[in-house]
């Protein structure tokens, strides 16, 4: 699976983003994980693709909204009340787990939040 995101920026605190990925072919599942400076990648968000089922890491639950686009194998990221801590370089994924799709991986995008 290829995946191909894009939309990251800098914002201010408070500010939104919207990420976007697209998929060279359907998955079980599509996400996204980010990863900031002397961390580990951690799980943001996933999307069940036969259902439309989200899952969000509790962190993010209610300021960011994943959706899907069936027509474009795409999903999108709309990130809200962004906080300094959201900043990271954040990687679209694609798998067969639903709770963690991991098995494929993008190029990352890189958001950045300032106070």
């Amino acid at each position: 699976v290829q995946l191909q995101a894009s939309g990251g920026g800098s914002v201010r605190v408070g500010g939104s983003l919207t990420l976007s990925c697209t998929a060279s072919q359907e998955s079980y599942s599509m996400g996204w994980f980010r990863q900031a400076p002397g961390k580990e990648r951690q799980f943001v968000a996933a999307i069940r693709w036969n259902d439309d089922k989200t899952y969000y890491q509790n962190s993010v639950q209610g300021r960011f909204t994943l959706s899907r686009d069936t027509s474009k194998i795409a999903i999108y990221l709309q990130m809200k009340n962004l906080k300094v801590e959201d900043t990271a370089v954040y990687y679209c994924s694609a798998g067969s787990s639903f709770y963690s799709p991991n098995e494929h991986f993008g190029q990352g995008t890189q958001v950045t939040v300032s106070s």
